[in-house]
């Protein structure tokens, strides 16, 4: 676990709210969301990429660089969305010697139209781009297996009015992913950017061994009530913790852990003051929050 926080990490720097505030006081910051996955701990791929990412890779002696060499065990990147907190870091990746990033349809438009990622990475790293669809496994290096999973058609502010037809109210925009090993059991569920529990969802949680899942905001109202704020969390394209707990409770058995966490949730700072509730709900579903550096061995 690179990262655990949501756009604009922990403290943000422009946000002096009561959990940002304590934050700066006690040094308890988050970078913001971003993992690693490997299936032999010999080939690494990023799941997002941060505009916190340089910090993070040096902070994961794994995918550290041989001593000698400029060869490192990240092969490539695969997006859960087109929104500048998920893709800035491609940008700190320029100096590889080549690149994979594994997108839907919608996210690369997005990175070669509105944010020209794509354009502005090719004269510096042989880059390659595969398109993802949901359904669909890629098989990657070391045995890896990433299903990507629809979650939502929340689209970034500077795609909003793109050009062209047919992006509007697809599905994909948002995914998350199901990895698993060759010849392992093991399953893993990464899903930052939930919008709703649907069918899809259950399906892939079910016989995980963990599962990752969107804590962006802890209550539909956190803003609301935090901020003032009129927007909601399933407003923003994200399905709050207390709405999500419940399914956990009709699903035993996988390990959950709430990532992608806003300045605004309580969650996000243990022992502030107004975190005693959230923190009860949480255990009594038998979850708990993400940290950044967190290693997860299946």
């Amino acid at each position: 676990m690179l990262g655990t926080a949501a756009g604009g990490g922990l403290p943000q720097w422009n946000c002096g709210c009561a959990g940002c505030t304590t934050a700066r006081r006690t040094g308890a910051a988050r970078t913001q969301d971003c993992l690693a996955v490997s299936a032999d701990g010999a080939a690494w791929y990023l799941v997002n990429a941060s505009p916190d990412l340089r910090g993070q890779l040096l902070a994961a002696p794994e995918l550290a660089p041989a001593p000698g060499s400029r060869e490192t065990p990240l092969r490539g990147a695969l997006l859960t969305s087109a929104e500048l907190d998920h893709t800035l870091g491609l940008l700190t990746l320029r100096e590889a010697a080549a690149l994979t990033v594994h997108a839907t349809l919608p996210v690369r438009y997005a990175l070669h139209a509105g944010f020209p990622v794509g354009p502005l990475l090719a004269p510096y790293t042989k880059a390659r781009w595969h398109t993802l669809t949901p359904g669909q496994a890629v098989e990657l290096d070391g045995g890896l297996r990433a299903e990507p999973l629809a979650l939502g058609d929340k689209r970034p502010r500077y795609a909003a009015d793109l050009p062209g037809e047919g992006w509007e109210g697809r599905s994909d925009w948002v995914v998350g992913y199901r990895f698993t090993a060759a010849g392992s059991r093991s399953c893993a569920v990464y899903a930052p950017g939930l919008a709703a529990w649907t069918p899809a969802v259950e399906a892939a949680v079910t016989g995980a061994d963990v599962v990752i899942l969107d804590g962006t905001f802890s209550t539909d109202d956190e803003l609301a009530g935090r901020t003032g704020g009129a927007r909601t969390s399933r407003g923003m394209g994200h399905l709050a913790v207390r709405d999500s707990l419940p399914h956990l409770a009709r699903l035993p058995g996988p390990r959950y852990l709430y990532t992608h966490l806003n300045n605004t949730n309580p969650l996000a700072h243990p022992g502030s003051p107004g975190t005693e509730a959230p923190a009860r709900d949480l255990a009594a579903a038998g979850a708990a929050v993400a940290e950044d550096g967190m290693l997860i061995e299946l």
